[in-house]
């Protein structure tokens, strides 16, 4: 039986963005029990916070595009920069959990669970790694093929 790298790779990038959801509507719950919630910092505004705004669509919206290209994409540069977009995230994971432990109070629910969002980046990472090398070997062994021929 045939890997299909391309459906794992959607399949844990659909898996990571629920995660992230998850872990944003879990750092908001407190909220609807009349508790309140850490403050990174305070805003008046919107316009105060729209950095942060504008960073956290790009970070939900580039695997939401790494799905789409990865359904409809097969070239090796594509495969190459994905595999780079992967070990990004795979950082920015162990650098929020990191630096997550260091907030007070510990929610050691919310460390769970960024802790398996990172396992979960770490084998898109291996899948993603085996999805660029494989179009190597498929060139190779057509080569060796085509070269046998003669």
């Amino acid at each position: 039986m045939a890997v299909n790298y391309r459906e794992r790779i959607i399949a844990l990038w659909t898996v990571f963005l629920l995660g992230i959801l998850f872990h944003t509507q879990l750092g908001l719950m407190p909220l609807f029990h009349g508790l309140s919630v850490v403050e990174a910092q305070k805003a008046t505004n919107i316009n105060d916070i729209s950095v942060i705004m504008w960073l956290m669509l790009s970070f939900f919206v580039l695997p939401m595009l790494a799905i789409i290209a990865t359904a409809f994409t097969d070239s090796k540069r594509y495969r190459m920069i994905h595999f780079g977009l992967t070990i990004f995230y795979s950082i920015m994971n162990l650098l929020h959990v990191i630096l997550d432990l260091f907030v007070q109070p510990v929610f050691w629910y919310q460390i769970a669970l960024m802790i398996l969002l990172f396992l979960v980046g770490l084998l898109l990472n291996i899948t993603a790694f085996q999805w660029m090398q494989m179009h190597n070997r498929t060139n190779k062994l057509q080569g060796n093929l085509e070269s046998s021929h003669f």
